[in-house]
């Protein structure tokens, strides 16, 4: 229930000229509540104004939409358009504004959660990079103008960098003079940049202070690069760490040593292990057959989240993951593409078991599961009692086989998602696996939903409702592809046009 007093805040925002008019007459404490009614009706008008003239030490953008301010609804997954331009724009003309003091020290712009269906009554969002180059440019166009010199505001955010805002994110962050909003990246995520350029921005972003670094999908690193930026950057403060795909292959240039060991890895894990914050790393699509001792084994602080999809794990990999001390604190773990039941079922078993007191998220997809394997997989998840979400997409898995698995399912008291495979039943016989994107999506819809629907009410029977069960054939939806979807098309299309041109000039040498 809202109280009376945000009841007014609502009456007086909603009519913004009023409003604004009286300001000067507000409490200082009553800026914040003013803030979050606005934000709720959307009245950007206000938003500006009040952030224009902020009379607090610290912005906390995240604290002020949570459900600890007044009213407990919480506003952080509405990332408005409207709302979030009008903050920056008003930090800009608190800056601007002439006369009197300025309190403002921190304006902390992190926190917003980026989701599929904006609830705000506008529906258009503002993603991380529009957030990020928004900022930016905001930064360069203030550093241009003849401001008196005052102490500057530290601006915290969350940054994503791609080739199309690179420039003016380099500009913001490495300003040739005096720059009255100075910006703090705590979490950074870079797409279609060269290794050159990744380095630069990072130098220039303040590792120090970072806790999230996510290098992703085409930004093109071998283990040379990635030792270098472990290296010569540094980031002593990151808990979160996700690379992109063949990270740990080795260079172009590299020459295998006589005794066999590989001192990039080695010196890979040696940085790792210097970052004493690290609980979460990503390492999906490399191949690091019979190195997961190697990379895991020094690090100093046990891991909560582990992506090791399609890593060729082999049964050393799969003994050391199984025995180690991150197993006890594995609370996210991604072992897709990997025939764990098939080749691995004691370690696996073993793995599971030592997992079970603290595993929330678990990823098995593409794993060729079998009907075969039902019921080892369900022996396995039984003592995983704090499990909240399943994955395990792209497994040859009947009809019949699934109702078995959502009835053992049900005795999970914290499941509340579930996302399981189309039934074989429903594609041609003799399909293989794994389906390629085209094989996937031709399947009987007509008989797939018959099934699904069986699946609900095997729930439904057992009083679990509240499990929520879909098949996104494609993944879940990833808000930072979505955003920067034509940009990422046309890097991948350059990169195979430079393809077929070094193929082409490769023929005419021969």
């Amino acid at each position: 229930m809202r109280s009376l007093r945000f009841i007014s805040a609502e009456a007086l925002v909603s009519h913004p000229q009023v409003a604004k008019q009286s300001l000067d007459g507000v409490a200082h404490n009553l800026y914040p509540l003013l803030f979050k009614a606005s934000y709720l009706l959307e009245q950007a008008e206000v938003i500006r104004t009040l952030l224009e003239r902020w009379p607090l030490e610290e912005f906390w953008l995240s604290a002020l939409l949570g459900p600890r301010s007044e009213p407990p609804e919480d506003l952080r997954d509405r990332a408005c358009r409207a709302c979030l331009e009008a903050c920056v724009q008003g930090l800009a003309d608190h800056v601007l504004r002439a006369g009197g003091p300025r309190r403002l020290r921190v304006a902390d712009l992190t926190g917003i959660r980026d989701v599929q269906v904006q609830q705000c009554p506008c529906g258009r969002a503002l993603g991380r990079w529009g957030r990020t180059e928004l900022l930016a440019r905001t930064c360069c166009r203030l550093q241009a103008e003849p401001l008196v010199a005052r102490r500057p505001i530290q601006v915290l955010a969350d940054l994503f960098v791609t080739e199309g805002n690179f420039k003016v994110v380099v500009q913001a962050l490495g300003p040739s003079g005096p720059a009255p909003l100075r910006v703090h990246c705590l979490s950074f995520r870079a797409d279609s940049l060269g290794p050159s350029q990744l380095l630069h921005v990072l130098r220039l972003a303040g590792p120090g202070e970072l806790r999230r670094l996510e290098v992703v999908h085409n930004v093109r690193l071998h283990a040379g690069h990635v030792q270098q930026l472990l290296a010569q950057v540094g980031f002593p403060q990151l808990a979160s760490l996700t690379l992109p795909a063949k990270a740990f292959d080795a260079p172009p240039t590299s020459t295998p040593t006589p005794d066999g060991e590989d001192p990039l890895l080695t010196s890979i894990a040696w940085e790792l292990s210097q970052m004493t914050q690290l609980t979460e790393l990503s390492v999906a699509f490399s191949t690091l057959t019979g190195k997961i001792r190697k990379l895991l084994g020094p690090l100093r602080t046990p891991l909560r989240v582990l992506d090791l999809a399609n890593c060729s794990l082999n049964h050393a990999d799969m003994a050391f993951l199984a025995d180690c001390a991150h197993s006890t604190c594995l609370e996210v773990l991604d072992l897709s593409g990997h025939s764990l039941l098939g080749l691995f079922p004691s370690t696996f078993f073993r793995l599971l078991g030592r997992a079970a007191q603290t595993l929330r998220i678990l990823t098995l997809e593409e794993c060729s599961i079998e009907d075969s394997h039902v019921s080892m997989l369900i022996l396995a998840l039984s003592p995983c009692h704090e499990l909240c979400e399943l994955r395990f997409l792209g497994n040859p898995l009947s009809a019949r086989a699934l109702r078995r698995l959502f009835t053992a399912l049900c005795e999970l008291p914290k499941l509340r998602c579930v996302e399981f495979p189309v039934p074989k039943d429903c594609y041609p016989e003799g399909t293989a696996y794994p389906q390629d994107e085209l094989a996937m999506s031709k399947f009987d819809q007509q008989k797939y939903n018959v099934i699904a629907e069986d699946l609900r009410a095997v729930l439904l029977r057992a009083g679990r409702g509240d499990i929520q069960v879909c098949t996104p054939l494609f993944g879940s939806f990833d808000p930072d592809i979505q955003e920067t979807s034509n940009e990422l098309g046309a890097f991948l299309l350059q990169a195979f046009k430079t393809a077929l041109e070094n193929f082409s000039r490769a023929l005419e040498q021969m």
